[in-house]
């Protein structure tokens, strides 16, 4: 694989786009088609969430919950072979784009099939309550 650093930034940023696109849309199938097959996420006051079908299902209960949209600001990237790391801010917003919850995180992707999937995500809550 021979993906440049500098263009690994703009590939990122692409495909963060595309998931807040599919999130806003309510569409968690496609989101959790963004995870690689083997991929975990560790939220904040969960245990592991491990696979596709189990992350579909905990982002389907976060809309359920009434989250409607997330942002992701990428801080940090740094790639490792067919690995990278990321870091970076997120804001979940309900309805009429009220916030609901803020925090940061840290993604470790993968290259799997010609394109980078999210591998492993954990995130913290900056809410103090």
């Amino acid at each position: 694989m021979n993906t440049q650093i500098t263009d690994l930034h703009q590939d990122f940023d692409a495909i963060v786009e595309n998931f807040e696109n599919a999130f806003r849309q309510g569409n968690m199938s496609e989101v959790a088609g963004f995870y690689s097959d083997d991929a975990m996420l560790l939220p904040t006051g969960s245990d592991f969430v491990k696979g596709r079908e189990a992350i579909e299902a905990y982002w389907q209960e976060a809309v359920d919950m009434g989250i409607k949209s997330i942002k992701i600001d990428l801080i940090e990237l740094v790639q490792q072979g067919d690995s990278a790391t990321e870091v970076s801010r997120y804001t979940m917003f309900g309805e009429g784009d009220t916030v609901i919850e803020h925090g940061k995180g840290i993604m470790i992707w993968k290259y799997e099939g010609n394109t980078w999937k999210m591998h492993r995500d954990i995130w913290t809550s900056n809410s103090t309550h």
